[in-house]
């Protein structure tokens, strides 16, 4: 068995994605991790006005999970509203980001595939 505390994680506090302000980047599994062509499971929190920059993953596929907070999401040039419990799926090659834009922190977790294996 394998468990490891996300909210225990080593993390690093830095820009991600050239998005706005800081965010708390936690990597909790990373590929040698896995059996499965799983890249990585990050956990992510930004502060209130912060965000993932706008970027794709070629042929990468990644999960966003909205553990807690508010924001919005961008996918390829369209923009919603996202919330605890949303559960967004970004397939390969699209482009997508992430904004806090409420007054409290945004919490998500980020799994990431390698389509390629």
């Amino acid at each position: 068995m394998i468990v490891r505390n996300f909210l225990e994680a080593p993390f690093r506090v830095q820009s991600i994605h050239h998005g706005e302000g800081l965010g708390k980047n936690a990597r909790v599994f990373d590929k040698p991790d896995f059996d499965t062509p799983l890249k990585f499971i990050n956990y992510v929190e930004l502060e209130p006005g912060a965000s993932i920059g706008v970027h794709r993953h070629g042929e990468n596929e990644e999960v966003y999970v909205i553990l807690s907070g508010r924001g919005m999401m961008a996918v390829n040039g369209e923009t919603r509203g996202v919330k605890t419990g949303d559960v967004i799926l970004n397939k390969p090659g699209w482009e997508h980001g992430l904004e806090n834009t409420s007054q409290e922190p945004l919490a998500v977790f980020v799994f990431e595939v390698d389509r390629t294996g």
